[in-house]
């Protein structure tokens, strides 16, 4: 790994994880621009079995807040 590149990856790990997810997602994005087809229709897909299956109490939720505070401790 580069210098450039080294500097850029401490600078990254100091993002909230969000902000390191969307950088991923467009670092992904400038390999092939062209590679989200179909993906929308897989989340959607996905999203619908979710909530089916949380309409059925198949799936709990936890709070916004929770997820949030699990996230932000990686």
């Amino acid at each position: 790994m580069s210098t450039a590149s080294k500097a850029i990856f401490e600078a990254a790990l100091g993002l909230t994880p969000t902000e390191r997810a969307e950088l991923i997602d467009q670092l992904q994005r400038s390999f092939d621009p062209d590679a989200d087809v179909g993906v929308v229709d897989a989340w959607r897909a996905e999203a619908e079995s979710r909530i089916d299956a949380f309409d059925a109490g198949e799936l709990q939720a936890d709070s916004m807040d929770a997820v949030f505070a699990r996230i932000n401790r990686r």
